[in-house]
């Protein structure tokens, strides 16, 4: 009995037990289902959103870049097929020796061979990284062959920007190259993408916004790895805007080849609304070695050049304006009532301030010359005489009249302001006083004036246009947007004044005693009005002309004078302005007078507008006219 009684006691134990073991296990099990069912019915249209998202990226395209093209639509900039070869780390065992088969199909520089090694470290394996680019059909069908024994290439087709001219528009256009670290300050998320590359220089630079255009994107379904496994849509992103240019390339392109190797630049300008029909700087560089990577040695050879092809010679050359500048003090004594244009000035072939002599550049003079007749011969003594009478006050007043000492945000960046100097300027810089001796020097543009080659042909214009405030362009129109310049306001000179200058200027060009007569033009329908000019760089010293350096030409290029010449065309009704600086040229009438008269030459022919006379012009009469004194 008593056996009985224990057993059904621990039977009623293990029954209580399993009762509350059976109950915890009902209460888990229903707690399960439970969630099972708010995850998998309640919840299951978000988790399935969720899901999709860590299946699905989306990655970036890069739109194709706008073109640039010339007034007459002959393209500029554009985009052409890019040939290249990409390694992916993962699919290769080895590296180094894919890249050491792929030496023998398509030859690799140790630079090349460091980078790639280098990304490999640094990415994922599963991306690709660019070996080489910009490859030739051959190079790229060769890779094709041999893909099979090549672990882990793969050859690609993208996009690279493409400079058809070359050179003869590096400095206008400018270039584009990869993004570098100081570039990441934009928030656009295209320049984060792998080879991006971006404007770095000229309307590339400027314009790169409206260029770029808006990034594209891909959906893809990728694995739990993140790598790629189907494309599922595909945005292409919007084009960047295409640039259409006021340049003729014809003419920029003649231009190029007129001043090739010198140190030079050309600007053609419409006098009446500003358009830039070239601007040449000489010599240059080839953009579309920037785009692929310049070579060490190419890059060495660029920055050592004495004929500097890195510098845009006409908005950042700054020379004296030599004797181009004598039409601005004409006007300015002109207007200042002081000067009364026919009373003549005896030019011997010097004059003397205090103890100091100032020389003309005829060294037995001139004679007896009135203002026309200093300006086509260009005579320096009759200018310091009337540039000490009207002072440098005067002189600076119609200097920024003109254009000079200013800048035009001109769309080409880097443009620079050349200096008219002022008594305010020296004490400010210098801290001395003004001396007159530094006015006569002004007055012949040499000593402290310094300007660019499109502040030339912006003087020139104004003066041609009858005193309008023209500033140049560049660009036409970007996009459906068309780009006009403001109307032009007078800048305050007198008729007669800009007569007097513009009379002195046919004279130089078609008088038979004109110093750039020689450089006329005389086609049909056809005729210039220029002035020469001659910057000096330094003077030759005694001890030269003692041991027998007389000329320029017999002292050593860098130390030689610039050679510079403006002119404007046709005389009758003028249509363009140009100027040509020769930096080391020697003589204005020499070396810059026919280039720019060729330059103009073509500039006439090609101007639909222009409709050519039966007779060629004459030279101008050999009597010298005489201005009314008013």
């Amino acid at each position: 009995m008593l056996t009985d009684g224990t057993d059904n006691a621990r039977f009623k134990t293990f029954s209580r037990r399993a009762a509350i073991l059976g109950g915890a296990q009902l209460l888990v099990f229903g707690g399960l289902a439970s969630r099972m069912y708010y995850l998998q019915v309640l919840k299951s249209s978000e988790y399935q959103m969720l899901a999709e998202e860590n299946r699905v990226n989306m990655r970036l395209l890069a739109p194709l870049r706008g073109e640039i093209l010339d007034r007459f639509g002959t393209v500029l900039a554009s985009n052409r097929q890019n040939f290249r070869v990409l390694l992916i780390p993962e699919q290769t065992p080895d590296i180094e020796e894919t890249l050491t088969k792929l030496n023998r199909v398509v030859p690799l520089s140790e630079t090349q061979w460091k980078r790639v090694l280098r990304d490999a470290r640094r990415s994922p394996a599963f991306l690709p990284i660019t070996v080489s680019e910009n490859l030739s059909w051959q190079q790229f069908a060769q890779v094709n062959i041999h893909e099979p024994d090549l672990a882990g290439i793969e050859p690609d087709v993208g996009e690279t920007r493409h400079y058809p001219h070359g050179p003869a528009l590096a400095h206008v256009v400018g270039y584009v190259a990869p993004v570098s670290e100081n570039d990441l300050g934009d928030e656009d998320p295209l320049l984060k993408l792998p080879g991006f590359r971006i404007g770095k220089s000229g309307l590339e630079r400027r314009l790169d916004r409206e260029l770029r255009g808006a990034a594209g994107a891909s959906h893809v379904e990728v694995n739990a790895y993140g790598r790629v496994i189907r494309e599922l849509s595909k945005d292409p992103g919007t084009p960047g805007s295409k640039v259409v240019l006021t340049l003729d390339m014809d003419l920029q392109k003649f231009a190029t080849e007129r001043l090739a190797g010198e140190a030079a630049a050309a600007v053609v300008m419409d006098i009446h609304n500003g358009e830039v029909l070239a601007s040449v700087s000489t010599p240059a560089y080839d953009p579309n070695d920037f785009n692929v990577g310049l070579s060490q040695a190419t890059w060495n050879g660029l920055i050592e050049n004495p004929y500097k092809p890195l510098v845009n010679k006409t908005i950042a050359g700054q020379y004296p304006p030599g004797s181009t500048f004598k039409m601005i003090v004409a006007a300015a004594a002109v207007d200042s009532g002081l000067i009364n244009p026919n009373q003549k000035v005896h030019c011997t072939g010097k004059i003397t301030l205090g103890n100091h002599d100032f020389h003309c550049w005829k060294r037995h003079g001139h004679g007896y010359v009135n203002m026309l007749e200093s300006i086509m011969h260009s005579c320096d003594i009759y200018f310091y005489e009337i540039a000490k009478k009207i002072g440098i006050d005067r002189i600076e007043e119609m200097a920024h009249k003109f254009g000079l000492g200013e800048t035009y945000e001109y769309e080409v960046p880097g443009e620079k302001p050349g200096l008219v100097p002022s008594r305010g300027w020296k004490r400010a810089t210098t801290g001395a006083p003004w001396q007159q001796g530094e006015t006569l020097i002004a007055g012949i543009g040499q000593g402290y004036l310094l300007t660019t080659p499109l502040q030339l042909a912006v003087m020139t214009s104004r003066l041609a246009n009858g005193g309008k405030a023209v500033k140049p362009r560049l660009v036409r129109s970007v996009g459906d947007e068309g780009r006009f310049g403001e109307p032009a306001e007078p800048i305050g000179v007198s008729e007669r004044a800009l007569a007097i200058a513009r009379e002195g200027m046919n004279l130089v060009s078609n008088h038979p005693r004109g110093t750039a007569f020689r450089a006329r033009l005389n086609e049909p329908g056809m005729s210039l009005a220029g002035k020469t000019g001659t910057a000096q760089v330094r003077r030759i010293t005694r001890a030269e002309r003692e041991s027998g350096v007389l000329t320029n030409e017999e002292v050593e290029w860098r130390r030689r004078d610039h050679a510079l010449f403006v002119a404007y065309a046709p005389v009758e009704d003028p249509r363009y302005a140009v100027s040509v600086v020769v930096e080391h040229g020697g003589s204005g009438s020499r070396t810059a007078a026919p280039v720019a008269r060729d330059i103009m030459r073509l500039a006439l022919e090609r101007d639909p507008s222009n409709r050519l006379a039966q007779a060629p012009q004459g030279p101008a009469n050999s009597q010298i006219p005489s201005f009314q004194e008013g």
